[in-house]
């Protein structure tokens, strides 16, 4: 992960949300800098962040999305999990696409 996006910004951002259901999705996605990354550099993020490699991101990988981040995060709530899959599952198939 460091490979695209500074470590010290991965620790401050991961370190903003450590209390359970702090989680803002798109506060976090900026304050790593993928806000400011390219279209390539976001899907490698996805690539990452997608463990079983199915190409898409399921509600059980979500909810460990900062340890794709930093391994020692905390996992989401059911609640933020929730709330992260609904803003990104654009066509409601309990999935999150690359695109």
């Amino acid at each position: 992960m460091t490979d695209l996006l500074h470590a010290e910004d991965i620790k401050k951002a991961v370190g903003a949300f450590t209390a359970a259901e702090s989680f803002d999705h798109k506060k976090f996605f900026q304050m790593v800098g993928l806000k400011t990354k390219g279209p390539d550099d976001v899907k490698k993020v996805f690539h990452i962040l997608d463990k079983d490699k199915s190409g898409f991101i399921e509600e059980e990988e979500l909810g460990f999305i900062l340890k794709g981040f930093l391994p020692d995060a905390r996992d989401l709530t059911t609640k933020e999990t929730k709330t992260l899959l609904a803003a990104g599952d654009k066509d409601g198939d309990g999935k999150i696409g690359a695109d």
